[in-house]
């Protein structure tokens, strides 16, 4: 860990130089910036205001593992870990669970791991191994002995990601902890890690290089030194999905005899290393011999067609052959394909995973069957016959990425996927689904109207765009949670109600896309509203979470940001472009995923056309012309980074903010940034904010020296313009991804990215 402090050094050294804020790339930093945020929070004099959660009830999201235990004569005990929310426990099966997580500095988790010889001791490995669209980076592994009542931070910190943890039977000091590294950038610290002192100490055991990590790890059920591990070798750009390369030689199965001392390849009948993407590996508990790869290969299957277009309106992609399953009965010496034997099987399994087979890649082997697998993609998918046929299991909630099957009872499983978990208790026949139990909805945005109650709406990831009424009429310190229902959207999303009739709502879709309806009419008036592009010109490039605002001069007035600003003048009925291409626009980084698209739009409560536009790239435009002329106006000491808001201030006309968030450059420092002269000159408002990255700003509507920030940890207030910053109410570590404040009840807003929305009245914080 020595050489990335001194890496980190330099890093600052050479930022300083250039009179440019130093990002924070290291573990050691972002566990002490977490350490400093645990300590304001309990020092900060707002620390008794409350944060009602609101809802949604009927929602969960998106879990990463789930593990077992069954005490005998007791219920089973539940652990589930997820992806942006922590750790949650259950000892009464499922009934009621309780978050064990909540406080550590990070709420991504990769995974966890019970050890058999003591239930008591658990590990939780940081960082979703899944590279998803809001996958976020850890920073290390923990351990508890008491059952979660509290935790130990026991190293790694430098991995980021941990996509597996293997305790021995008997010795629950010896670990082994695999990561697949970082997400955005390359680093040493990827590969398989062993311990056997309980984490004072640890030995790689198995390293590759920087750009290839470890995703799957499985034990011999009767022979713990020997072991089995799958390699993945991934790039991920801003503007493309991870995916093997040509050049990529590195992903491979692996198995080791002697406790990890030495590795060998065990490749034998799998496709050749550039054509194998990531790839699960599970063994029978029944017949050891036998093993089960479920491979993402990536050798084409047939063209797209021309003109296709997949789910989100994209060009569709050459089809890949994807989802192969490979069975081996001895011990790895060989694998044959069992799966794709026929034409309806080839493309079953073309569709297993769609066109995002390196989300899920995992396989799992009933204990006490071993020709009963289950395969987890899009759906779950249950074959009774080595992977030769298969059955799609739908009555649950799509996207898979843990299971958990009773070694001692072959009917009892746990599924964990993107809407919580669901228990069956007859081999996969029905399932029992846990929402309400587990309010873990990833929110990407909150918006408000003015109606009496108001209403909130927010998108969700993997689920859809939602509104719900937040009910004051028993006091402000008895908001209930409620039922959310669907309103225009998608899964991301933002959203904009008509202030005068509360009714009227448009909705950024897929990757930049926009449509408008009425909340009451909804879906059935909903229409898509952007013009159409000629065929010569450039599709328009929106971001997942595009942004819309109205003008604060003219509700008529809509804004729009793709590559270019959008305007309408009649609510969305028609448009014109006021903008050039605001992005570097480099034809190189084009991809599958939009990329150089504008993020943040904000215009002037002083001025009509003085609009502020930033974008994912990096770059920084304003206009005061409403758009005949823009100027690039990111100076030193603002980096090259994403631009997460732009907020034109209403109590000063040259006054702006703009946040960053670096977190596709793995980056975790805190940027936030002031203008008093529309741009030509920067100060830094981090102040004593430990921690990042930030997503948004917002000042207080009825007092100017009043701000409001959301970050990946947190919401901080700063009484003084910026100078300083006290952790606000006892939110738990959270990614709060948005904030407002509604004007007329004085409610502060946020949208978490993992445990719902939140509500605290903001008539309460004493000035």
């Amino acid at each position: 860990m020595k050489k990335t402090f001194f890496l980190a050094v330099i890093v600052l050294y050479a930022f300083q130089a250039y009179g440019q804020k130093a990002p924070i790339l290291d573990g050691e930093s972002k566990l002490e910036g977490y350490a400093q945020h645990e300590q304001m929070r309990a020092d900060s004099r707002f620390d008794s205001l409350h944060w009602q959660f609101i809802g949604p009830t009927n929602i969960s999201g998106r879990c990463t593992d789930v593990e077992a235990v069954m005490p005998r004569g007791k219920s089973y005990t539940i652990w589930v870990g997820t992806a942006s929310s922590g750790i949650w426990k259950s000892v009464n099966e499922g009934v009621t669970f309780e978050p064990v997580f909540e406080h550590q500095g990070t709420s991504t988790i990769g995974d966890i791991a019970i050890a058999p010889s003591n239930p008591e001791i658990v590990w939780a490995g940081s960082g979703e191994a899944n590279i998803f669209r809001s996958s976020n980076a850890g920073c290390g592994v923990w351990k508890t002995v008491d059952g979660g009542a509290t935790w130990e931070h026991m190293g790694l910190e430098n991995t980021f990601t941990i996509s597996r943890i293997i305790i021995h039977p008997e010795n629950p000091d010896i670990v082994y902890v695999a990561s697949a590294g970082h997400e955005w950038t390359h680093n040493k610290e990827r590969g398989i890690y062993k311990t056997t002192d309980g984490g004072k100490s640890w030995e790689k055991i198995n390293y590759i290089n920087d750009e290839t990590g470890f995703i799957d790890l499985v034990m011999h059920p009767e022979n713990p030194d020997i072991l089995y591990a799958t390699s993945w070798q991934r790039t991920r750009l801003k503007w493309n999905d991870p995916r093997t390369y040509s050049d990529h030689k590195n992903n491979h199965a692996w198995k080791t005899t002697d406790g990890g001392e030495s590795w060998e390849k065990i490749n034998t009948g799998l496709p050749a290393p550039q054509y194998r993407g990531r790839m699960g590996i599970d063994i029978s508990r029944s017949d050891p011999e036998i093993l089960y790869l479920l491979v993402d290969n990536y050798e084409v299957a047939y063209k797209a067609e021309e003109g296709a277009l997949d789910n989100y309106g994209r060009p569709m992609q050459d089809i890949l052959k994807g989802a192969v399953i490979y069975k081996t009965t001895n011990g790895g010496s060989d694998w044959v394909q069992t799966s794709g034997k026929t034409e309806e099987m080839k493309e079953y399994m073309q569709d297993h995973s769609a066109t995002y087979g390196w989300v899920f890649g995992q396989i799992r082997v009933d204990p006490n069957d071993p020709e009963n697998i289950y395969s987890l993609g899009i759906w779950l998918n249950q074959s009774f016959d080595s992977g030769e046929t298969f059955n799609e299991i739908r009555d649950i909630h799509a996207d898979h990425h843990g299971m958990w099957i009773d070694p001692d009872n072959s009917n009892y499983i746990l599924s964990a996927h993107d809407g919580g978990i669901s228990i069956s208790y007859d081999r996969g026949e029905n399932w029992r689904s846990l929402i309400e139990e587990l309010p873990l909805a990833q929110f990407y945005n909150v918006e408000f109207d003015r109606a009496d109650p108001f209403r909130v709406y927010g998108s969700i990831q993997d689920h859809h765009s939602f509104y719900s009424e937040v009910d004051l009429s028993r006091g402000r310190d008895r908001i209930p949670a409620t039922e959310w229902e669907y309103t225009l959207g998608a899964e991301g999303s933002t959203h904009i109600v008509d202030p005068r009739d509360n009714n009227t709502i448009l909705a950024s879709l897929f990757y930049g896309k926009l449509a408008k309806a009425t909340v009451d009419g909804y879906p059935g008036d909903m229409r898509f509203v952007l013009p159409s592009t000629y065929p010569e010109e450039d599709d328009l490039r929106g971001q997942w979470m595009a942004p819309t605002i109205f003008s604060p001069h003219n509700p008529d007035i809509v804004y729009h940001g793709v590559q270019y600003v959008m305007k309408s003048t009649d609510l969305g009925e028609t448009w014109e472009r006021i903008s050039p291409d605001l992005t570097t626009n480099d034809p190189k980084k084009r991809g599958d995923i939009s990329y150089q698209t504008i993020t943040a739009i904000d215009e002037s409560p002083f001025r009509a056309g003085l609009i502020y536009a930033g974008t994912d790239d990096g770059r920084l435009w304003r206009t005061k012309d409403g758009g005949e002329n823009w100027k690039e106006i990111l100076e030193k000491p603002m980096p090259r980074r994403w631009i997460s808001r732009v907020v034109a201030s209403k109590y000063d006309f040259g006054t702006v903010y703009v946040t960053q968030t670096g977190r596709r450059d793995d980056d975790a420092q805190v940027y936030i940034w002031r203008s008093t002269d529309f741009g030509a000159t920067w100060e830094d408002l981090s102040a004593n904010i430990p921690i990042g990255p930030v997503n948004v700003i917002r000042e207080d509507p009825h007092n100017k020296d009043v701000l409001y920030v959301g970050t990946d940890v947190g919401v901080y207030i700063s009484e003084d313009s910026g100078a300083s910053w006290q952790v606000l109410g006892d939110l738990p570590c959270t990614y709060v991804h948005d904030l407002k404040i509604h004007p007329r009840e004085g409610m502060v807003i946020i949208a978490t990215h993992g445990r719902g929305m939140f509500v605290l009245d903001g008539n309460k914080i004493e000035l």
